[in-house]
């Protein structure tokens, strides 16, 4: 079974085509700055790159060049769309609708819709991947995966808000999470190399890219998590502001004479770390400046210890740590930043072996051999996770 998993953010679309009878990726890639003269897509074949640049309005004209370079004559991977026999789409948020995978229907879609307004820059071109496709993929069956399916298992404790409980009737105002998909994944495999059966485990995974955020684990479930009504909430991103004293919001609203509109931009994208540097929205050049940027080395500061208090403040609630996990972009590849927030956490008798920690987006143990708590570099893999899901959805209707 040949399975094409789709991503879609507000202006892009990652797409990974995945042949399930050996879990291989034929081709994965990424159209950028969908709705641009400048938009272009990095098609990867076996090593090999292809960037083909051209004006897309929409995610329907995205995927179709994108099914055209999986059949292309000189570097396709497959000879006919026939031979996609499903699709698996990422959805950031499924509300209380969803704890688990399902195949697509109209009564999902409209579900996917009503949680919109929880994740206003996501959904939406989650349902217009899942429309291109329809159209152009005709009854092939597809499925859906949701960031927050596996933090449904949280306690009441860790997602009521200390707001009127009125809202949460009403509106299901409360803690959702995100990432769910990462986490689940990088968890799995730090108990395998453990040794332990993960219902005997307490982990807390750190999923740290351009979007972050923090997930307490206990018996391979999870019981909290950073991100909250949205993708806003936890620590800081690099341009996402993170927790906030709600007084901050109101004030800079009545000040700048902001709609609520406007201010949710600007605490999406204008704030985190590019907001306190005033540097361009990149992690890695906002890390190098830090070395004589004061205001690049504060929010780095600021971004490594929120880290590390929220790995403590898991450990409380797990009561007790088995491994910490560092996973994503920043996670994997960002060295520095994961010595800062482990020498944060020396006083809980974590050691890591700095040669260790210099090898980059690979599965090891950094810590050392007598580290009372274990560290793992975990190369996630959230498009197997849809695609496992996918084939297995897809198995069971036939």
């Amino acid at each position: 079974m040949k399975i094409l998993v789709v991503n879609c953010g507000s202006s892009s679309l990652k797409y990974q085509l995945i042949d399930m009878e050996n879990e291989s990726v034929l081709a994965k890639g990424n159209f950028e700055r969908i709705g641009e003269q400048e938009s272009f897509v990095t098609h990867k074949v076996n090593g090999e790159k292809y960037v083909i640049k051209t004006p897309v309005m929409n995610h329907e004209e995205a995927l179709e060049i994108i099914l055209g370079q999986l059949v292309h004559k000189d570097y396709g991977v497959i000879k006919s769309l026939s031979e996609i026999n499903a699709v698996g789409h990422r959805i950031v948020h499924g509300g209380e609708l969803f704890d688990k995978s399902v195949l697509v229907d109209e009564d999902v879609i409209n579900k996917i819709q009503e949680c919109a307004t929880l994740a206003p820059l996501h959904n939406p071109p989650a349902i217009l991947g899942i429309r291109a496709c329809q159209k152009e993929m005709p009854g092939v069956p597809m499925a859906v995966t949701f960031d927050t399916a596996f933090h449904q298992t949280m306690p009441p404790e860790n997602y009521i808000y200390p707001i009127p409980y009125e809202f949460y009737e009403k509106y299901k105002i409360r803690k959702y999470g995100a990432h769910g998909t990462s986490h689940q994944f990088v968890s799995k495999i730090a108990a395998n190399l453990m040794n332990k059966n993960i219902e005997d485990t307490k982990i807390v995974t750190c999923h740290l890219g351009q979007g972050a955020s923090i997930a307490a684990i206990k018996g391979g479930k999870s019981i909290d998590t950073s991100m909250g009504l949205s993708p806003l909430g936890g620590i800081p991103m690099v341009t996402r502001s993170g927790d906030l004293d709600p007084s901050v919001v109101t004030d800079i609203m009545e000040k700048e004479n902001l709609s609520s509109k406007e201010v949710n931009k600007l605490l999406n994208k204008n704030s985190g770390l590019a907001g306190i540097t005033g540097l361009v929205p990149d992690f890695r050049e906002i890390e190098a400046a830090s070395v004589s940027n004061p205001r690049a080395k504060i929010a780095i500061e600021i971004f490594t210890q929120t880290i590390a208090q929220f790995i403590a403040k898991y450990t409380v609630s797990l009561r007790g740590l088995d491994a910490i996990v560092f996973t994503g972009g920043i996670g994997e590849n960002q060295i520095n930043i994961r010595k800062k927030i482990c020498e944060d956490l020396e006083w809980m008798g974590l050691k890591i072996d700095l040669q260790k920690n210099e090898i980059r987006g690979e599965e090891i143990e950094i810590s050392t051999s007598d580290s009372k708590i274990k560290v793992y570099v975990i190369p996630t893999n959230e498009e197997l996770v849809i695609a496992r899901d996918t084939k297995s959805l897809v198995d069971k209707s036939l």
